[in-house]
């Protein structure tokens, strides 16, 4: 190679973790000129990093990932910087396999696909990953896509597995301060709107553990929150989806007092409701707002269930892809809530994309 490499790893409060991504790191069959670990002075990764004489940066009290990878952008100097977290595992060829690319000089950045690890990862952790990779629902995201080429272009880049050309990420600044959930979308808009090309090469995997439902609730409603925000910083990064996912929410919400309203328009009493056969509503549009309740229901299970199972996550069974259906409700659900929270403060002139992460 006739340039230099270094790896930024934003890391808070989970060293425990973060030891075994910098061990995996330090075994690389390429080796990188520099491993960077990147968070608060006081945070035992500290320890961690330095116990394994790696590189470790106050993040000056960045309070999200893209103020504290601006931080470790600005205090190294490799030819190519490559990102990820400290949730993951690295397999041993990744460096080599991303860096690979970098001799053509089309390429100005290169991802890979990430899933969660099969052996370490729970029963609802397969399934979320499962219903991440669904080939409908989350189409949209960069959760598990495979490209059909060895390398491929595409629009985004996961920022948990990413490399990038310095020129190309301070020809535009860095990363926007204050963004998270969205700061890898923004970022890359701006390389690509700036004329350069990103890519993605399906073998270069990385392993990332997932949340488990109680947390990802919250991580998919902020996504929702930055993404609504991110779009009205920068309308081009809207999209027709994000704009259905906003309003599935008052859907649920609408169907469900549609079938109660069919209900009792049809004669039916409440303590009857659980006992009650849809062939004693009435013809008209009794009958046709509590059918459709079920109608919808029943269609969203299918398409959940062909979309997870047309993914491409190695995780894919018959149980995690028949629980998906219960987990992208959760993620449609909370995404929307999050969407319509970024255009409420829209709405109210408290715009921005500023949020805590320390407390997420």
């Amino acid at each position: 190679m006739n340039y230099t490499t270094c790896v930024i790893i934003p890391s808070v409060g989970n060293s425990i973790e973060l030891s075994f991504v910098l061990d995996s790191l330090l075994s690389q069959e390429e080796p990188l000129d520099e491993i960077i670990v990147v968070g608060p002075f006081e945070d035992l990764g500290r320890k961690v990093a330095e116990d394994r004489n790696i590189r470790y940066i106050d993040d000056k009290g960045s309070k999200t990932r893209a103020d504290a990878c601006n931080v470790a952008i600005e205090e190294s100097e490799s030819d190519i910087i490559l990102f990820t977290d400290d949730d993951v595992i690295v397999p041993s060829n990744w460096s080599k396999l991303i860096l690979r690319w970098f001799s053509k000089d089309e390429v100005s950045g290169v991802g890979g696909p990430n899933f969660a690890p099969v052996a370490e990862s729970s029963l609802w952790q397969k399934v979320i990953d499962v219903t991440f990779c669904n080939t409908i629902f989350t189409s949209g995201t960069n959760y598990g896509k495979i490209g059909n080429k060895d390398l491929e272009e595409v629009d985004q880049l996961p920022g948990v597995n990413s490399a990038y050309r310095r020129k190309v990420i301070e020809e535009i600044g860095g990363f926007d301060k204050g963004s998270i959930g969205a700061e890898d979308v923004i970022l890359d808009y701006k390389i690509r709107k700036n004329g350069n090309k990103l890519w993605s090469d399906k073998s270069a995997i990385i392993w990332h553990r997932r949340r488990n439902i109680s947390t990802v609730k919250k991580q998919i409603r902020n996504y929702g929150l930055v993404r609504a925000l991110a779009s009205h910083e920068y309308p081009e990064l809207r999209k027709i989806s994000h704009t259905a996912v906003a309003l599935f929410p008052l859907l649920v919400i609408s169907s469900f007092l549609f079938f109660i309203w069919g209900l009792l328009n049809g004669g039916i009493s409440w303590p009857t409701f659980w006992d009650i056969r849809l062939s004693t509503v009435p013809m008209g549009m009794p009958r046709i707002c509590v059918h459709l309740f079920f109608t919808l229901i029943i269609l969203y299970n299918m398409l959940s269930w062909f979309g997870s199972w047309s993914g491409k996550s190695p995780n894919k069974s018959f149980i995690t892809i028949f629980l998906s259906p219960i987990v992208a409700f959760i993620l449609h659900w909370n995404y929307g809530i999050g969407i319509l929270t970024g255009w409420l403060r829209i709405y109210r002139g408290d715009a921005g994309l500023q949020i805590d992460d320390k407390k997420r």
